[in-house]
């Protein structure tokens, strides 16, 4: 079924649910509803084998019915987007020019999986009237520090110096110029070869902060930073101009496909800044330099996904506090807001105990009703919507998804 068709599907549902409690055929005629329109989506993650496939190696025909027994799931439970990190580790998920086959669908970065995963869940989502999004990391380049373990022909060790080791693990730097275009021409073969509906990035722009551990761009920075009055600020204008760029390219190659980011959920901390959250965690603004406030004011990316993996209540970063921050935030900006939902701490044992009630994330979605920027919920992540543990995603399936729903636009 294409997306019209589901819409279309979804939009009689409600007509003839309608004309039948209104006394059927012959009945008064009755103003026609619209169907509910809010995003309900999970993400689909891949590095590391996280959620897909379930293990590296497997042959093309179960790697397939593993993809594809996740988008019927996700159809099932009534949602109608599925993230699906396509660029995992700088590998690729499609045959890109520029970057290897990702490790994580043979266990050796480069090798051809014998089909395109990517051309695939295109495919198969929409016809199950599903929206794909592509999921991109555009930074990472490993999870471990040894540029030897890239295949020989990676980019990253064709260009050393493009490269920052730091905290046990490998980076693309963005402080340079020639890296921003790389990774912007990388990820936008993706959106000429297919018809994705969005190009979406995580939360990942500089590393999170390590104790002890420095990322050292000095050289980067004494060449462009000059400029600035500050590393940080400097820092903040290189994704800035990544974010920017990204947009722009998206436009000019496929304009009907968005760009949205799922942002840490917490933009800056009251006590840094009067705009900020009453809130005491980690800021994206100052730890991962990535000023997600503007991107939304200044509606440089079409929607935005903060991830709020907290529960009500939580007083570092209280889920009730920051749903009304980010609404604010987006209000009138014309960024559409929707919220990240963290289904993966539900019934995990070493989660407080809010996180072990069915009904902890239900509480979310009725709390962000409430507001009406909020235009729909992102659940991280398939893997914990196929388990479940505790019937939290049930239970939000029951109480607010028991009719159909297509996707903003």
């Amino acid at each position: 079924m294409s997306r019209r068709a589901f819409a279309v599907a979804a939009l009689s549902s409600l007509v003839t649910a309608g004309e039948a409690e209104a006394g059927g055929v012959g009945a008064a005629p009755l103003r026609r509803p619209r169907a509910l329109v809010e995003m309900r989506g999970m993400w689909l993650a891949t590095v590391s084998n996280r959620d897909w496939p379930s293990l590296p190696g497997l042959s093309a025909a179960t790697q397939r019915r593993e993809l594809i027994a996740h988008l019927d799931r996700a159809a099932a439970c009534g949602l109608n987007t599925v993230i699906f990190q396509v660029r995992p580790t700088a590998d690729a998920l499609w045959p890109s020019p520029y970057e290897p086959w990702a490790e994580c669908l043979t266990g050796v970065q480069g090798r051809n999986p014998g089909w395109d995963p990517l051309g695939t869940a295109v495919t198969e989502a929409h016809a199950r009237g599903l929206e794909l999004h592509a999921w991109f990391n555009p930074l990472r380049i490993a999870l471990h520090a040894d540029p030897g373990r890239l295949v020989a022909a990676h980019p990253a060790r064709r260009n050393p110096g493009w490269v920052v080791a730091h905290a046990g693990r490998l980076y693309y730097n963005p402080g340079l110029p020639e890296v921003r275009s790389f990774v912007r021409d990388a990820m936008l073969d993706a959106v000429r070869r297919y018809p994705v509906d969005a190009v979406h990035f995580d939360d990942y722009f500089y590393p999170y902060p390590v104790p002890g551990q420095t990322f050292d761009d000095g050289r980067a920075y004494d060449t462009y930073g000059g400029a600035f009055t500050s590393r940080a600020a400097w820092r903040r204008d290189n994704i800035d101009r990544l974010v920017r760029d990204t947009a722009a390219g998206i436009r000019q190659v496929r304009s009907g496909t968005r760009f949205g980011i799922s942002p840490f959920g917490v933009w800056r901390n009251k006590a840094s800044d009067s705009r900020g959250s009453d809130t005491q965690a980690l800021q994206a603004y100052d730890d991962l330099y990535a000023d997600t406030r503007k991107w939304v004011r200044e509606n440089w990316i079409d929607y935005v996904c903060p991830q709020l993996y907290w529960h009500i209540g939580h007083a570092p970063a209280d889920y009730a506090e920051l749903v009304p921050w980010w609404a604010q935030v987006a209000k009138g900006s014309g960024t559409q807001l929707y919220i990240g939902e963290a289904l993966y701490r539900a019934g995990d044992p070493a989660q407080p105990a809010a996180w072990q009630k069915p009904a902890e994330l239900s509480r979310h979605l009725t709390l962000a009703r409430s507001h009406a920027e909020v235009r729909g919920h992102v659940f991280f992540a398939a893997a914990d919507v196929a388990a479940d543990r505790v019937g939290a995603m049930k239970r939000v399936i029951a109480d607010h998804y028991t009719g159909p729903a297509v996707p903003p636009r």
